[in-house]
């Protein structure tokens, strides 16, 4: 797709909200019954045992939109286990924009792991701890891609925007339609304290719990988007900018709440940063 192309469907696009409904937007992929909708289509659960974890995806895919999921994570001693939210492409080449949290010892916080992907290549990682305990309630968390930015937020607040620099070579992910994924997984190899923390399994099984799903997003189907080139443009995400509260909003997160950025870790990159990273 051409970026030409892209700016005039920019100005143009007809915005198809999906209704939050788990039965009508969403297949539960994997886990062999650990994934259940429940409350006519209205709530979802994701659970891990010690011999399987759960998925789902939804069954539509996107090019371009704004996903909103709330999600309530495992509450307890969640050491070990990964809940995932996350877009994704298909094939050895694909483009993702993840949501990953990261679970940890009761009373300690979760580590928020985002990340990008391009045409297979990823290494873009900012994490973050939350301002409040993501297992006692569910929170928003929402992906807004669009052709210039991809923005994550947690409760409307932005904690990360990765800008569109494909004019500086900078890869962005714009030409490959995603779906939505969600698991929750055992990666006590890795996931907590680079893996010295193992998962309790006397604790299992572990739950998270998902509801009101939204996609204001455009469909993608059989090469076409939903999304016309002809009709009015609407006020919709695409319109959606980081205003100055919302820039104020991101660099107190930031400052408050980040504890890695790649675009730090000169160690990680000692034949320099990453373009993106010293780009204005």
């Amino acid at each position: 797709m051409t970026t030409s192309l892209l700016l005039s469907l920019l100005f143009s696009f007809v915005i198809l909200a999906s209704a939050a409904n788990f039965n009508q937007d969403i297949d539960v992929t994997w886990g062999d019954g650990r994934g259940k909708i429940l409350e006519n289509g209205n709530l979802l659960t994701l659970t891990l045992d010690k011999f399987s974890g759960s998925g789902f995806q939804s069954k539509n895919q996107y090019l371009f939109g704004k996903i909103d999921m709330n999600i309530k994570l495992v509450p307890g001693n969640s050491a070990g286990t990964v809940t995932t939210y996350y877009l994704r492409s298909e094939g050895s080449t694909w483009d993702e924009i993840d949501f990953e949290f990261l679970g940890n010892l009761s009373g300690d916080p979760y580590i928020v792991h985002t990340n990008v992907y391009t045409q297979g290549k990823g290494d873009k990682e900012q994490q973050f701890y939350l301002w409040f305990d993501p297992t006692k309630d569910f929170h928003t968390y929402s992906l807004l891609w669009k052709p210039q930015r991809i923005i994550f937020s947690v409760d409307g607040t932005p904690i990360r925007e990765f800008k569109n620099l494909e004019t500086t070579g900078v890869a962005f992910p714009k030409s490959q339609p995603m779906s939505v994924y969600s698991s929750l997984w055992n990666a006590d190899d890795w996931a907590t304290r680079g893996g010295l923390v193992k998962t309790d399994w006397s604790k299992a099984p572990f739950t998270a719990a998902y509801r009101n799903y939204k996609a204001d997003a455009c469909v993608w189907s059989s090469g076409k988007s939903s999304c016309s080139s002809t009709s009015p443009f609407q006020n919709s995400w695409l319109s959606q900018e980081l205003d100055i509260t919302s820039q104020e909003r991101l660099k107190w997160v930031q400052k408050n709440y980040m504890i890695y950025n790649y675009c730090t870790d000169t160690k990680r990159f000692p034949q320099g940063l990453p373009k993106e990273c010293t780009a204005p």
